[in-house]
């Protein structure tokens, strides 16, 4: 099998399983709270991530670390997965699965306006293309498409989402500057979260989870949003021969969504939903496509 196409079936199964992860999000929250959804997929996350080290021979890495890259893990544990995913789930909590998804997905565009002041970036003309565009398609999805009215339909789980958006886009730029393997560095990151996560469980939660549904869908958060999926894109990248094309899988995540959310979870999917998802995904598209350098 060529390169590419084994990183086009990659990019695949990484991009099915993200979409089934709303949905995953939506329905285990009627079983557990989401600092509950917080801690349990926390913990079987840093088990499936520690199993794939030991499977691929690199745990070792795990032990070799600096004083620096051990602080830098325990600090980015403090933001993903402890508050990025705190701040979703109670997100998610809030809103229909609809909105809260394309709203979270705005991280992608957040992320060259956080480029500005942390890394010395300019906004370029796409950048702003695309900054009109995503929040128009925001403005779209919190208003169900009553644009006069300027009335969202809820304030605080809108915040919520948009806040993970910009928490979530500070990880991925701090995550850069790690020259470690990924897998490891996400695993250092989920395990130095675990303590905090255990911590805000026990004092502002319950640790007894009452039902079988509420166990299996923390199980599945952990596994196919936290932890395999994104190994699967890790080696969809890798296998690429064209990252830029490959990396176009992630667009359609959002879109494949709807269809769960919709046949699973039960929510009517509102066009006001689909023009403001599209709204997000074209400026998304238009960011991507720069000009090479130099």
């Amino acid at each position: 099998m060529r390169a590419q196409n084994r990183a086009y079936l990659f990019g695949l199964a990484a991009v099915l399983l993200w979409s089934t992860v709303a949905s995953a999000f939506k329905l285990t929250l009627k079983y557990v709270d989401p600092i509950q959804l917080l801690f349990y997929s926390n913990l079987f996350s840093t088990i499936v991530l520690a199993a794939i080290l030991v499977w691929g021979g690199k745990l070792r890495s795990v032990l070799s670390g600096t004083r620096r890259e051990y602080t830098r893990s325990v600090l980015l544990g403090a933001l993903n997965p402890a508050l990025y995913y705190l701040v979703l789930f109670k997100a998610y909590d809030l809103l229909p699965a609809q909105e809260a998804q394309p709203l979270n997905y705005t991280w992608g565009i957040v992320l060259p306006i956080l480029s500005i002041p942390l890394l010395g970036q300019r906004m370029s003309r796409r950048d702003a293309a695309a900054l009109v565009l995503g929040y128009a398609g925001v403005f779209v999805i919190s208003t169900h498409g009553n644009l006069t009215s300027f009335r969202l339909s809820q304030p605080f789980g809108v915040a919520l989402a948009l806040g993970s958006a910009f928490v979530w886009a500070l990880y991925w730029i701090l995550h850069t500057k790690d020259t470690r393997d990924p897998v490891v560095c996400l695993f250092l990151s989920f395990a130095s979260g675990l303590p905090l996560t255990f911590l805000l469980c026990l004092f502002l939660s319950s640790l007894r989870i009452g039902s079988v549904e509420g166990l299996a869908g923390t199980v599945y958060v952990g596994c196919f949003e936290m932890s395999v999926t994104f190994v699967l894109w890790l080696l969809a990248l890798r296998s690429s021969e064209n990252t830029a094309k490959t990396s176009m899988l992630i667009f359609v995540s959002p879109f494949f969504s709807l269809v769960p959310i919709h046949y699973i979870v039960g929510e009517k999917i509102l066009p006001s939903t689909i023009t403001g998802l599209a709204l997000i995904v074209a400026g998304l598209v238009i960011q991507r496509q720069r000009k090479p350098s130099g």
